[in-house]
């Protein structure tokens, strides 16, 4: 691997050896998650990923791990508020158990970018890889950011080598939509059954809304 590809991976350093070896996380930030899940993605949708104009279906699948892999290292740097989601330990184990998909990722991704951006390809790359990680910016949906990506960056572990383009298809569209503010169902629950509650007869209230005795 080159030290441009280390570099890219933009590798978390850990606060010590043993965190690597702490129990999963129990405790999460909702009590009941909102509904994030979409249709798979295949990596050239929009708002998903960048366009890659021109790019050949190994090229898009590449674009769609590529991206997947920037956003659990964006929320390996702005979800450390929260230690029990383990998105650094998570991310950093990421890049190890699946350290030559990655790679075989990253070479696609060059390649394309020499096929298609000509002399200033390289220029066309590094922007690609800034404007991919700038595409995670959040901080008012920044909960259910960090949550998604707990899971999402669990489930990376348990799957095998190999396997990590897997992940991207089924749960990329989710990463996206857990960009946008959403709060926690149970309060949404709850909110929509007080709306639904009968409403009181206004006899019973006198102008200044404080409840009187019926009238008939």
């Amino acid at each position: 691997m080159t030290a441009r590809f280390y570099r890219s991976l933009g590798l978390i350093a850990l606060g010590a050896a043993a965190a690597s070896f702490a129990a999963p996380a129990q405790a999460y930030l909702f009590w009941s998650r909102p509904a994030l899940a979409g249709t798979p993605a295949a990596g050239g949708e929009t708002g998903i990923t960048l366009p890659m104009p021109g790019a050949q279906p190994k090229e898009l699948e590449a674009n769609l791990v590529w991206t997947l892999r920037a956003g659990l290292n964006v929320a390996a740097l702005q979800c450390q508020f929260a230690p029990t989601l383990r998105t650094v330990e998570n991310y950093n184990n990421m890049l190890r158990q699946h350290s030559a998909e990655l790679q075989a990722t990253y070479a696609t991704l060059t390649a394309y970018f020499k096929r298609t951006g000509g002399k200033a390809w390289q220029n066309a790359l590094d922007q690609y890889t800034t404007r991919t990680y700038n595409s995670f910016s959040t901080l008012q949906a920044q909960l259910i950011f960090c949550e998604t990506a707990a899971s999402i960056g669990q489930q990376t572990l348990d799957e095998t080598r190999g396997h990590l383009g897997e992940v991207a298809v089924a749960r990329m569209r989710e990463f996206r939509n857990s960009l946008i503010p959403a709060g926690d169902r149970a309060f949404a629950m709850r909110n929509s059954g007080m709306a639904l509650a009968p409403i009181s007869d206004p006899r019973c209230y006198n102008k200044r809304g404080k409840e009187i005795r019926c009238k008939n």
